[in-house]
């Protein structure tokens, strides 16, 4: 098993135990960036609204699709990640500059990795935000006189059949074009993890902890994710308007947006998805360390037991 594999095994893991801590918060987020004019007073009325409306289950609804989303972009990134970054490094190695990577280097190799992981998976982020956005609050999915007993949510292939029967295959790349914007939100946390982590191993003497890349790894997705919201609403919008309203420039959503709702359209849950993106990498950067140190003396016994 080579060390690229060993970081994208430990990035999966990492990704599949954040997400699971912290999946009401994405579900709260998406709602919110998704319903347009949707009036939130606060995140505990949405949680009581989709609890009385849904159940408990209804906070965890895409959860298989966004596991398994989040095991394959995460495995991709990781190992498209470090690709790139140990051919930078050997390449400075023979430059004589030492292992080190500069700034730019680490934006090229998140670049890169970002890149290749949106083209890979947005297929199943479509299928993902459709069923955490699904029409919950319609009449249809509750009780009613006409309706006793309302139809049963589709599950994961339900999604995906009725979406590629309805609105064809492009509708799977719907969105894509902010996904690569937003690969700068990846690229920044990435960086500022990386610059961080080289000022506390050189000012501490040590390989980074895991409760140091815990912390570390929140500041570098609290920027990034700051910086970049507004275009993670729009790729949600994207993901969830019909073929006929769709609009395909990235500036003109984000302008229809402004128009309709004002400014802060463009933030709608912004605060449950600070949140859920600061504790999830916060973790990811913890469980993955662990993880890959699990994985590299697994590789090791393996070795020696052959």
């Amino acid at each position: 098993m080579s060390d690229n594999v060993a970081h994208a095994i430990a990035g999966a893991g990492g990704g599949i135990a954040s997400m699971v801590l912290t999946y009401p918060l994405i579900t709260l987020s998406t709602r919110s960036q998704v319903e347009a004019k949707r009036a939130e007073t606060s995140v505990l009325d949405a949680v009581r609204r989709i609890i009385a409306r849904e159940g408990v289950s209804g906070l965890y609804a895409g959860l298989e699709s966004a596991l398994f989303g989040i095991s394959v972009t995460n495995f991709v990134y990781y190992y498209w990640y470090e690709f790139s970054r140990g051919a930078f490094e050997n390449a400075n190695v023979r430059r004589g500059l030492g292992k080190k990577l500069s700034t730019l280097e680490s934006m090229a190799a998140g670049a890169l990795a970002g890149s290749a992981t949106v083209l890979l998976t947005n297929p199943i982020w479509v299928v993902n935000t459709r069923m955490t956005a699904r029409k919950s609050e319609a009449s249809s999915d509750l009780p009613t006189l006409e309706n006793p007993r309302p139809t049963k949510p589709l599950g994961t292939f339900g999604v995906l059949r009725q979406l590629l029967k309805n609105e064809g295959f492009k509708a799977l790349f719907a969105g894509v074009i902010p996904a690569l914007v937003l690969v700068i939100n990846p690229i920044l946390q990435y960086t500022i993890f990386e610059q961080l982590k080289n000022f506390v191993e050189k000012k501490k003497g040590r390989r980074l902890a895991p409760m140091d890349a815990f912390y570390l790894g929140a500041i570098g997705k609290l920027f990034a994710t700051g910086i970049t919201y507004p275009y993670i609403t729009v790729k949600s919008r994207m993901h969830v308007a019909e073929k006929a309203d769709r609009d395909p420039s990235v500036f003109g959503s984000l302008q229809k947006i402004v128009d309709e709702e004002g400014v802060s359209g463009l933030y709608k849950g912004v605060g449950p998805k600070l949140l859920q993106s600061v504790i999830t990498a916060a973790f990811l950067f913890a469980f993955k360390d662990a993880f890959y140190s699990m994985t590299i003396r697994a590789r090791a016994k393996a070795k020696l037991a052959a």
